[in-house]
């Protein structure tokens, strides 16, 4: 009978170890994202490099590298969490406008864009870099999170609009790669940015995204809109 309670007792403790372990796991996979974010917050996401993200924390390299493969997989799963944010609160945001007004529509979406820059910049480097150096499952969760994401927005965005799903799922791929481009043009290195304050001729490059984001949604939905109405 106490041999039975040993084991008992031997099993339970084994398994709250393990919990443990799972819990210490994901905690320090939290630790490293938020690192990378802060870095990529304060000096662009391509500057970022994994022995950077390791000294944030004060680990070594070899170590983070059992947690994450790459650091393009590390901002894929950025990348994908900020879909997630940046959906629910646009979602949110949405749910007080008034219907078929397509200014407060395409104001929402740049405002909402342009206050998350580390997601901006997310969405340049995504297409040219991030898809490149991770596995293909890895890929493929990052896909079907943001296609979960786009498809959410336009359950509420084409209703309000009174627009087909395609036009909607148009109007959201074009906010979201015209923030990603717009965000390097207006982020330049601070030699670069010189120039352009130096030069007259260059200062057409000094861009406000959220302004140029805006006025450029606008037009298309009211180009969708009036579609709509041509065909109705």
């Amino acid at each position: 009978m106490w041999r039975q309670k040993e084991v008992a007792m031997s099993s339970t403790a084994e398994g709250f170890r393990r919990a443990r372990s799972a819990a210490a796991k994901s905690q320090r996979e939290g630790d490293i994202l938020a690192a990378a974010r802060r870095l990529a917050a304060e000096g662009g996401v391509r500057s970022v490099t994994l022995t950077d993200i390791a000294a944030e924390i004060g680990m070594h390299k070899s170590a983070l590298l059992r947690y994450y493969e790459t650091r393009e997989q590390i901002f894929l799963v950025l990348a994908g969490q900020a879909w997630r944010e940046w959906s629910a609160a646009l979602r949110l945001r949405l749910q007080a406008v008034a219907q078929h007004d397509a200014a407060a529509v395409a104001g929402l979406l740049a405002e909402t864009l342009v206050a998350r820059p580390v997601f901006c910049d997310l969405l340049a480097h995504v297409p040219l870099h991030l898809e490149r150096n991770v596995s293909v499952e890895q890929l493929r969760v990052f896909k079907l999170v943001a296609l979960d994401e786009v498809g959410a927005i336009c359950a509420v965005l084409g209703p309000l609009l009174g627009l087909e799903r395609e036009q909607a799922i148009g109007i959201v791929s074009t906010a979201t790669s015209m923030a990603g481009a717009l965000w390097q043009m207006a982020t330049p290195d601070e030699p670069v940015r010189r120039l352009y304050r130096a030069e007259p001729r260059l200062s057409h490059a000094i861009i406000d995204v959220e302004a140029r984001l805006r006025e450029t949604l606008l037009a298309l939905i009211v180009g969708y809109v009036t579609l709509s109405g041509r065909d109705g």
